[in-house]
């Protein structure tokens, strides 16, 4: 597997956020046989209940593959992960991949999960006289830098008539992000489900817009490239106990929101007003979908978030 150099590695470092520094990573670990190391992230609902139940573990066991599972706090710092080869399968938003090919990590794009728009949103203090996305201008607009919210910011501007360069965006983690807006050192957050639906119920939040007729808010299962080419049994199961898991949490949707409370830390209550949200259906990666990774690259480039120009579809495997 192509590894990073030096410098592309200091890029691809230098886009994701701060809370990286720290974070334990095996230096340089490779693909062996035998192993099926995840990344999750704690709003990955399906990848958490599978964690969760040992369903996928024990369904890869007769194979002889032993399944771990790395937690991490956002799609950026599971792309390094992945990268690095600390972990063989992940699931991140539709920007992160976009930043890490373009710095040259070596994964493969696995499958999708259709639209879900209304699990981003941008939120403002409830008395908050922003009314408008044009009301942005000007306004410091806190999101997860490198995240799915960041192209959701550059679309969003841009169908209402504003410029990427016309808010002074501030990179903060969820987490820091929320405190912000209660204290009001900013003046607007971007984020995803389930933090967007507790920051509307639990928060003194107010929806001012959500990804609905901006952008399709993709999430992908991606994997080492490495793992796919050796180990598409294991990607083939993976793949099919995800899908049975999203057809539950679709019928039972309360069950699952009550399961998740206790490990994502937030009421069942809003748990389920996020799950709603998505619609937890993957599909095999196909054109369409890389054209619309493609257009989300070439506007990164353009506003120079990304260093180089990359072809989405050189990520699949041929």
């Amino acid at each position: 597997m192509n590894r990073l150099t030096s410098k592309g590695r200091r890029t691809f470092l230098a886009t994701v956020p701060a809370a990286l520094a720290g974070f334990a990573l095996p230096s340089w670990a490779k693909y062996e046989d035998g192993q099926f190391r995840i990344g999750y992230q704690k709003a990955a609902s399906t990848l958490v209940l599978l964690k969760a139940k040992g369903t996928l573990d024990k369904k890869l066991a007769p194979l002889g593959v032993k399944v771990t599972w790395t937690e991490f706090p956002a799609g950026p710092q599971l792309l390094e992960g992945l990268n690095v080869g600390a972990i063989d399968f992940g699931y991140v938003g539709e920007a992160p991949p976009v930043f890490a090919q373009a710095a040259g990590a070596d994964f493969v794009y696995t499958a999708y999960e259709v639209p879900t728009p209304h699990a981003e949103g941008v939120v403002v203090a409830k008395d908050s006289p922003i009314k408008t996305v044009a009301d942005l201008k000007g306004k410091k607009v806190a999101f997860n830098k490198g995240s799915d919210v960041h192209w959701f910011i550059v679309a969003l501007l841009r169908k209402h008539g504003l410029d990427y360069t016309d808010i002074q965006p501030t990179f903060l983690a969820p987490a820091d992000a929320r405190a912000a807006l209660e204290r009001q050192a900013i003046d607007a957050w971007a984020i995803w489900d389930p933090f967007l639906s507790a920051a509307q119920s639990q928060g003194n939040a107010r929806l001012l817009a959500d990804a609905h007729g901006v952008a399709s808010h993709h999430q992908f299962f991606l994997s080492q490239r490495e793992f796919a080419q050796k180990r598409k049994d294991v990607i083939g199961i993976t793949m099919e106990e995800l899908g049975k898991e999203g057809q539950w949490v679709r019928q039972n949707v309360a069950a699952a929101a009550a399961q998740l409370s206790p490990i994502q830390g937030l009421d069942a209550a809003t748990i389920q007003a996020g799950l709603q949200h998505y619609e937890h259906i993957y599909k095999p990666i196909d054109a369409p979908v890389l054209a619309e990774q493609q257009r989300i690259a070439d506007t990164f480039f353009d506003l120079k978030l990304i260093p180089r120009k990359i072809t989405t579809r050189d990520a699949v495997l041929s």
